[in-house]
């Protein structure tokens, strides 16, 4: 072993082996962007009831794991748990006291899929997004 895998060694077994792009994985609570298929905020996450494309998405990526925020409150995220079981998905929850990041959710592979757009608009945006189109239409075919 030459001088420089020895300090490697050394070192790694001072303070651990080495993790790429330490901050992207405080982000995305413990994996990397380009592995992941949706997130949702913290908030998001804490809106009653639960994003039905959360769950679709969770049927369609079985493979993927569902990471939690841990240091949100357990009744936040429990109707997630109870999906991911119910479709047999699993999860992890993850406790990263030093980690700030505004994600309550992630859906993520254990290798890159390079997904473009990851985020989901929350629900009062499209319920507001819907009542506006219905406004729309309905002032259109008054006109017409």
């Amino acid at each position: 072993m030459s001088q420089e895998n020895m300090d490697d060694y050394i070192q790694q077994g001072i303070h651990g082996i080495r993790e790429i792009k330490p901050d992207e994985r405080r982000k995305f609570l413990g994996t990397l962007r380009e592995r992941v298929v949706v997130v949702l905020t913290k908030q998001q996450v804490r809106e009653p009831g639960t994003y039905k494309e959360i769950e679709d998405l969770m049927k369609k990526n079985k493979d993927a794991t569902l990471f939690l925020n841990g240091t949100m409150d357990y009744n936040e995220m429990s109707d997630y748990i109870k999906i991911a079981n119910k479709i047999g998905s699993k999860f992890i929850i993850s406790t990263n006291k030093e980690a700030n990041t505004d994600l309550g959710l992630v859906l993520a592979y254990d290798h890159a899929i390079n997904k473009e757009d990851i985020y989901i608009k929350k629900q009062k945006e499209q319920i507001e997004v819907q009542k506006h189109e219905n406004h729309f239409s309905q002032f259109f075919k008054k006109i017409f």
